[in-house]
């Protein structure tokens, strides 16, 4: 039990979270590499998709899959996904502010 609470103690906040708040460690461990990739593939479509064919999304999804799992263990003690939410945040903002600055030079042009 003391090793437990040394680990969780190590733990970055939201990975501690997760591993308090599930009923054991497996499922922590999936919901936290499911986090990760939820989280990874938002911040993917938002900064770098491109329209590709079925197959050749498939082939980087795979890719992206196998990277989280990379991840998921370095999330345990690094900010892995405090840092994806910071990501996924400023791109959301520039997104919007994309958007906002297309609308007003496609509206001053007419």
């Amino acid at each position: 039990m003391e090793e437990q609470q040394f680990v969780l103690d190590r733990m970055s906040s939201i990975s501690r979270f997760i591993y308090e708040t599930m009923p054991s460690f497996d499922i922590a461990g999936y919901v936290l590499f499911l986090v990760i990739f939820l989280l990874s593939l938002l911040v993917y479509k938002l900064g770098f998709a491109k329209k590709l064919h079925f197959k050749q999304n498939l082939v980087i999804y795979l890719f992206l899959l196998l990277g989280c799992l990379m991840l998921t263990f370095l999330a345990f003690f690094l900010p892995v996904v405090e840092g994806l939410i910071v990501a996924a945040l400023i791109l959301i903002v520039y997104k919007i502010r994309l958007r906002l600055e297309k609308r007003n030079s496609s509206t001053t042009l007419r």
